[in-house]
């Protein structure tokens, strides 16, 4: 597994773990939420044979700095994104975002002016409201799950990454998944998430959607539980794009399916073009 984030940076929202392998035009991939750029770990091998890949845990996600009172909101996100493009001084990267890492990556590029060859947004955050009832039952009531015994805090958080899936993943992909939100500081930070999350993220760049000056392709998986396919389908035409749908895939399809995911992105031809071949 070429997956690690040995590799350490500070930012103005903390530090940051990062990884890279590969040995071409450079590719980065942004996570979501509640997930770590381990939710990549399936798709770096066969993106690195044609691109150099780039990925990192968010500030308050993954092996990241979780520091109190640290704000790791989705405005601050778009900043960081910026920040480590320009740390790995990357001219132009092609950009591949899944969750609320579309909302990152879209602020990075329409309000923070970081320019991409290409971005492909799957299954995203783009456009308000957005947030699933549990997520919108949390927020209202942070003080009541904050403060929840270890093992309570721990069926919550297996529950709600068993949420987002149509298909089963292995314990040990599960485990990956969860581990970061179960010390007491990734306790802190899950909650913090709920407390931060705020519509009008996605709705300070709403109207620039139109204006996206590169390639731009939407993928989602049809049957996703948290962000129905018609938030796609909104984005997509907001976007002025075609929306692919897969089949019978739920709201990670880089974990869930993802032989059926790269044969979709090798068969168009302005989803990720150095693919092509590969």
């Amino acid at each position: 597994m070429l997956w690690t984030v040995n590799n350490k940076t500070e930012t103005s929202a903390g530090t940051v773990a990062w990884g890279s392998a590969g040995n071409g035009p450079p590719l980065v991939l942004a996570h979501g939420w509640p997930w770590s750029s381990f939710s990549w770990h399936r798709m770096i091998l066969p993106l690195s044979r044609a691109y150099t890949c780039y990925w990192y845990d968010m500030p308050g996600f993954g092996r990241s700095a979780k520091d109190h009172g640290q704000a790791t909101g989705l405005d601050v996100q778009g900043l960081v994104f910026k920040e480590m493009v320009e740390f790995w001084e990357l001219d132009r990267p092609s950009v591949f975002a899944h969750d609320f890492g579309g909302a990152v990556t879209l602020r990075a590029n329409l309000l923070h002016d970081v320019v991409y060859n290409d971005l492909l947004l799957m299954n995203v955050v783009a456009v308000s409201p957005w947030g699933s009832e549990f997520f919108e039952h949390v927020s209202r009531h942070i003080e009541a799950f904050t403060p929840l015994p270890p093992h309570i805090h721990s069926a919550i958080v297996f529950a709600y990454i068993r949420s987002a899936l149509v298909s089963e993943l292995d314990e040990h992909e599960l485990h990956e998944l969860a581990s970061p939100w179960l010390t007491p500081e990734g306790q802190a930070s899950f909650y913090k998430q709920f407390a931060q999350a705020d519509d009008r993220f996605t709705d300070e760049f709403a109207d620039k959607l139109k204006t996206i000056a590169c390639p731009v392709t939407v993928i989602w998986g049809e049957k996703d539980p948290w962000i129905p396919i018609s938030r796609g389908h909104q984005l997509a035409g907001a976007i002025g794009v075609q929306l692919h749908a897969l089949e019978g895939v739920g709201h990670m399809p880089q974990l869930e399916a993802p032989r059926p995911l790269l044969d979709m992105i090798l068969s168009l031809p302005e989803a990720l073009p150095e693919l092509e071949g590969n």
